[in-house]
């Protein structure tokens, strides 16, 4: 295996078994902003990766969530969400997960996306397809939007924002067959990834949020784009995902007026 691929799994793994040592027990919560957590765990799991990744590539740039990060898209770069979903642990919500990514030359080669406690692992090389728990996996066959399972997700300013999410929400909920609202954007482009779902859109992200699961999605056979159609930027903030049957008919529901 990739020696890059195989530590980033093994920084996974690990951030793992510390959600699971705490996962419904007590440990500290803080506010980042009115209703945006972090907790113990997230500090903790981002230091035990961090270390890791230092240890074997003390050279390489970090994107790291619970850190001040850089974004100018240089080369040898790691991007690291150490728990997607920290108000779901937070509740005891068995959905969340650890996201990390690695870019070279702008381009993300590499993604690894873990959750603990369905024990799922998923990882992609570019170029190698897309696997869950060593199996390859690949996008669903929904051809018509009325047909599709939808996912999402809202800002943490939700209700101070008029760029929350709504409006497209909305117009989904009777356009395609059901959506879900689970709280965690890199198990939900995995999702996507194996199938389970057909279509993910949300705007307003970061790039520890999308990388790994955007790679997984192409990987996998799927298309991933930001609102406009064009080619998907991690350092943008709207993204659509899809089996790539129905996201000519995603975008035009996005791209409708209000």
């Amino acid at each position: 295996m990739d020696e890059r691929l195989e530590l980033m799994i093994r920084c996974a793994l690990e951030s793992g078994k510390i959600q699971r040592k705490y996962y419904q027990k007590r440990f500290g919560i803080r506010h980042k902003g009115e209703i945006n957590l972090v907790t113990d765990v997230d500090i903790a799991c981002q230091a035990r990766i961090l270390d890791l990744i230092k240890g074997r590539y003390p050279d390489d740039d970090i994107i790291a969530e619970e850190k001040v990060n850089r974004y100018d898209g240089k080369a040898g770069r790691w991007i690291v969400d150490p728990l997607d979903g920290t108000t779901n642990y937070a509740h005891g919500y068995p959905f969340f997960c650890t996201s990390i990514a690695y870019e070279e030359s702008g381009i993300i080669e590499y993604g690894v996306v873990y959750n603990p406690i369905f024990k799922e692992l998923f990882t992609c090389k570019k170029g190698e397809g897309a696997y869950l728990n060593n199996r390859k996996i690949s996008v669903s066959n929904v051809t018509i939007l009325k047909n599709a399972l939808l996912s999402t997700g809202f800002p943490y300013d939700l209700p101070t924002s008029g760029n929350n999410n709504i409006n497209h929400f909305i117009k989904f909920l009777y356009r395609a067959q059901a959506i879900r609202r689970d709280g965690s954007a890199a198990l939900n482009l995995s999702y996507v990834a194996c199938g389970r779902f057909d279509g993910f859109w949300e705007l307003r992200l970061n790039p520890w949020d999308t990388a790994a699961g955007c790679l997984m999605v192409e990987e996998a056979g799927g298309a991933v784009s930001n609102f406009s159609g064009r080619p998907f930027n991690i350092y943008e903030d709207d993204i659509v995902a899809s089996n790539g049957n129905v996201h000519t008919a995603l975008l035009g529901v996005l791209q409708e007026e209000r």
